[in-house]
């Protein structure tokens, strides 16, 4: 039974409401968690909406759907749908977007709701009792128009507060704040409380064709009547709203893209107000009331466990956090694959065996633009044949466009050879000695097809150059099409349950990348005709426009690289044991880019101190929930294990090293075995494919970090 607990308006907090002046985390400072009495947050902006749900017929971790519901079809959504069914959606959308949902891939056996927090298979279904806690976060900044980034608790009935703990769940890539349920899933399972933040992204977008926008519970009305309490509204003034419309009808703005905050410049911030939040839920559910109507805190950062975790750009947000946590509210890291920027003069090297990789620790955007520039030629390179996802890029449209991109290179002078092989070769070529692993190689080709890196690269741009959607940046702009591929308005229905279908970074549910500089008027990016080249190549004009933001001179690409800059991390954990799980095949958060520099950075910063340890798990890559369609992306069950797995065992060893005093395991590379077979036909995961993480791994397999040298072995 689905029934509400307290839905109460700040002015009712009297307790809770911050003097004039006071924002961010005013942790210490009778605001905080480390505070005598329970006050909400100061960063709090709006209601404050609780539910409590019966582990029966609706729950925390799978909406009521439980294991089974999760693996089957698409939850029903009525015509007019409610919160409750967005909600499902978004958890049914969200779960299914991190992990492989087959059997043979490991669900409900390895991993999922049935599964429990020591590793056994139950015939139970999963669902988990408790209460979830939404509100607003203004942001991180005091006197600004509130951002309204989202917080979300969730307190499983299971939580015993004599031995309490909280785990961090930040969304990942561009979604919601249950964009990261599967890894709160680790934490409802031991009884942890879960602190979740949309991070300042998300997947309600506001519509400018009818000007409205999304509410806390995914819902959407007019903006006017949202006001400030809508989740995003694109900052135009009327006269802005009404010439987009005239001129570029039926575009879409969204948070991530389109805020103008650069929010990454404050993700572990966001991260360390969902901890705070989290310990203000808990104390108004277990606290002590006092005779004067006080609360006393009972549960505070001396008795309490957290762990910050997530994976992807939010395992990226848990490490900002770590190193922005002056307050001392996180005890440990567990993240997996994260998404981590390095200064460009970090002063760290990364050798793979006795070979230095001669390109590491570049910026997501720098990589991301290039992989958008090149990858659709390289799917075309006959070294890729067998690649997974190949059947994508091997129909006659498609590879014609490919041919064309590929032309379009040569006679720019970016690739070279004479033929459509030759040419896809050398761009292939040209991203491998960029800083993609060998093993990386193969996923070119569906990651292209997908255009994921054209989607992240345009979402990134937008972001740290903070360009209002009425500037469609290098002529790009999102939209729903029609028949012909032609900007058109999203349906409904669509529109209306977005909040939980989207990943919040176009393409995604009915949205398109719209190409509006394309000879011939808007149009879907991948059918676009460039001006300079007068060929159908995938807008490789726009392509190279965001590509030359990273040094061109005028004011756009300054702008963009001073977001950039903005987003640097330190490498101080501040002795935070720590551990970084990431797949050495990774293709779209290389690890030479990412996780090696850091580990190096770390190493250097904090020397004989540091707690940090590195996990490389071979046979392994970004996209679990590709590995779950055989029909789709055949190959990618046969090649890969699944890394979320070692996220799970990663935050097992951490939490067993903070409550037990357990030692860490040491640095390593893991053998996996890929599970072989014929693509899209391989045999179930066992046990054999995905060794345990060694607590002393043998020296064949030992990673080492000795100065601001990081050595990983072959």
């Amino acid at each position: 039974m689905r029934t509400p607990w307290m839905l109460l308006p700040l002015a009712a907090l009297a307790l809770g409401t911050a003097p004039a002046g006071a924002h961010g985390d005013d942790a210490g400072r009778g605001y905080g968690p480390r505070s005598p009495f329970n006050r909400l947050p100061a960063f709090i902006n709006g209601p404050v909406t609780s539910t409590e749900y019966d582990g029966v017929t609706d729950d925390l971790l799978t909406a009521g759907l439980g294991k089974s519901g999760l693996a089957g079809a698409t939850p029903p959504v009525s015509a007019v749908p409610t919160a409750a069914e967005i909600r499902r959606l978004a958890i049914y959308v969200n779960y299914r977007a991190i992990v492989d949902m087959t059997p043979g891939g490991g669900y409900g056996s390895f991993y999922g709701p049935n599964v429990d927090a020591q590793g056994n298979v139950t015939g139970s279904e999963g669902k988990i009792a408790g209460l979830e806690v939404l509100a607003f976060s203004r942001g991180a900044h005091a006197g600004a128009t509130p951002q309204n980034v989202v917080l979300m608790v969730q307190v499983p009935a299971s939580f015993d507060p004599r031995k309490a703990c909280i785990v961090t769940a930040t969304s990942s890539g561009s979604r919601g704040v249950y964009g990261a349920i599967s890894v709160g899933e680790w934490g409802l399972k031991r009884g942890c409380a879960v602190a979740y933040t949309d991070k300042g992204t998300g997947t309600g977008p506001h519509d400018l064709a009818t000007d409205t926008v999304t509410l806390i519970d995914g819902t959407r009305t007019g903006a006017a009547a949202a006001g400030e309490l809508a989740q995003f509204r694109a900052p135009l003034s009327a006269q802005q709203l009404a010439e987009i419309n005239a001129a570029s009808p039926n575009r879409l703005a969204f948070k991530h893209a389109h805020s103008q905050r650069n929010p990454e410049r404050d993700w572990g911030r966001f991260t360390l107000q969902a901890v705070e939040f989290a310990y203000y839920v808990l104390n108004e559910r277990y606290g002590r009331t006092l005779g004067n109507g006080l609360k006393l805190r009972t549960i505070r950062p001396e008795n309490t466990v957290v762990i910050a975790s997530s994976l992807s750009n939010g395992g990226g947000s848990a490490i900002a956090a770590a190193e922005l946590d002056r307050e001392r509210l996180i005890d440990g890291v567990a993240v997996s694959e994260p998404m981590i920027q390095l200064p460009p003069d970090a002063g760290v090297v990364v050798k793979r065996g006795t070979t230095v990789q001669p390109v590491a620790g570049r910026p997501l955007f720098d990589y991301t633009s290039l992989a958008n520039l090149m990858g659709l030629c390289a799917s075309q390179a006959p070294s890729l044949a067998g690649a997974p996802g190949k059947a994508l890029v091997s129909s006659a449209v498609v590879m014609a466009i490919a041919a064309n991109r590929c032309a379009s290179l040569k006679d720019k002078g970016l690739v070279a050879g004479a033929t459509t092989a030759e040419q896809a070769e050398d761009a292939l070529g040209k991203l491998q000695a960029y800083g993609w692993e060998p093993e990386a190689a193969q996923l070119h080709t569906s990651l292209a097809a997908l255009e994921v890196a054209q989607a992240i690269s345009i979402t990134y741009a937008n972001t740290y150059s903070r360009a209002s959607v009425a500037d469609a940046l290098c002529g790009f702009s999102f939209a729903g099409v029609d028949a012909a591929l032609k900007p058109a308005a999203v349906a409904p229905l669509a529109l209306a349950i977005m909040a939980g279908t989207s990943n919040g970074v176009p393409r995604s549910a009915p949205v398109e990348v719209i190409n509006d500089l394309s000879v011939g008027g808007p149009v879907r990016d991948l059918f676009s005709v460039s001006a300079s080249t007068a060929r159908s190549d995938a807008g490789l004009d726009g392509a190279l426009c965001l590509r030359n933001l990273l040094t061109g001179s005028d004011a756009k690409a300054q702008a963009l690289r001073q977001g950039i800059s903005e987003v640097y991390r330190s490498g101080d954990l501040r002795g935070k044991p720590a551990i970084i799980v990431h797949g050495r095949d990774d293709a779209l958060v290389p690890v030479n880019h990412s996780s090696r520099p850091y580990v190096a950075l770390n190493r250097k910063v904090e020397g004989r101190h540091s707690r940090l340890r590195y996990i490389e798990v071979a046979n392994a890559q970004h996209f679990d929930a590709f590995v779950g369609l055989p029909t789709v992306l055949p190959g990618y069950d046969s090649r890969y294990v699944p890394v979320h797995l070692y996220l799970f065992r990663a935050l097992d060893a951490m939490y067993a090293h903070l409550t037990e005093r357990a030692p860490l395991p040491g640095s390593q590379v893991v053998r996996t075995v890929p599970r072989g077979g014929s693509p899209g036909a391989a045999p179930a995961l066992t046990a054999a494919n995905v060794p345990p993480i060694a607590l002393e791994p043998a020296p064949a397999d030992a990673i080492t970090a000795r100065g601001a040298t990081l050595v990983v072995p072959d």
